[in-house]
């Protein structure tokens, strides 16, 4: 059953022109020397109050294991040197996801018990604390692997990516809706921007129907890009490749909408001559297509 998300309704302006992204002024770097720091650090997600910045690093020493998620919180001094989350495991931790109001994290691990290789798993933040993580069952995860969850505006959907069989290419972009239970099965975005490439690391923007998306043929070769895309009357479009003040001539992706202000993306890009990713911030607006005439 496609999502209602999916009514399409929010991909068009008023007249039934359709939307896109607009990429405002340059990159800035998030907190240099702290979070962008001399390691790789990827897919930054800021609570909604703007005080704790969550983030992974394939590489920070000082974590449970290769890949841990880290935390800064934000007091009047600024952003204060990171530490590990309680969250983390000996495995692979990684691409946090605060939820709109603050109160879950999604992210994923490869821990024990899980559905194969790595699942989506939530875990409740109360206080500024975070509780025992819970993994979010066949409904959502598979016997593949699951990257990047992003919970809508609205806290109704999660959008994220999987390579379990049956789809366009290795990565497809999904999303399932919440129930009573947990979440409904998931399902694949519908229309043309699930590819024979990889779709993944994708963040829905404010409208909650908008995305950018990371693509790659082959994200372990090849370069990886940043994308947006909207719903029309058949569902996303391919998408569009955002300009060079996000993508350059190296790897982008880890986009997120910042939750503390949803008029900034927050994204992963290499920019210097380490080829280690760092954290960035841009803003961004959704305006109406030009119709060509």
């Amino acid at each position: 059953m496609i999502p209602r998300l999916l009514t399409l309704l929010a991909a068009f302006a008023p007249g039934g022109v359709p939307l896109q992204v607009e990429i405002v002024g340059t990159a800035e770097p998030f907190a240099p020397g702290i979070a962008s720091a001399a390691h790789s650090e990827i897919r930054l997600t800021l609570s909604p109050d703007g005080k704790s910045a969550l983030w992974f690093s394939r590489e920070r020493p000082g974590g449970s294991g290769g890949y841990d998620i880290w935390i800064s919180r934000r007091t009047e001094g600024g952003w204060q040197p990171p530490s590990p989350v309680s969250f983390n495991s000996p495995g692979r931790d990684f691409d946090p996801a605060f939820s709109a109001d603050g109160r879950v994290v999604y992210f994923c691990s490869d821990r024990a018990g899980g559905s194969g290789g790595d699942d989506i798993y939530r875990v409740p933040v109360t206080a500024g604390a975070f509780g025992l993580a819970v993994n979010l069952g066949p409904a959502v995860n598979s016997p593949g692997d699951e990257f990047a969850p992003m919970p809508a505006p609205d806290g109704r959907t999660l959008l994220f990516s999987s390579d379990r069989g049956g789809g366009a290419g290795g990565h497809d972009l999904f999303t399932a809706r919440r129930s009573r239970s947990g979440f409904a099965a998931a399902g694949r975005l519908p229309g043309a921007v699930n590819s024979a490439a990889n779709e993944f690391d994708a963040t829905f923007l404010r409208d909650g129907t908008t995305i950018i998306f990371a693509r790659a043929t082959d994200f372990r070769k090849d370069r990886v890009e940043l994308f947006h895309a909207a719903p029309g009357r058949h569902g996303y479009d391919a998408g569009t490749r955002l300009p060079a003040a996000v993508n350059n001539d190296q790897d982008s992706y880890g986009a997120m909408l910042d939750w503390s202000d949803r008029n900034w993306l927050t994204f992963s890009a290499q920019r210097g001559k380490d080829g280690d990713m760092d954290l960035y911030r841009i803003r961004y607006r959704i305006a109406a297509k030009a119709s060509g005439r």
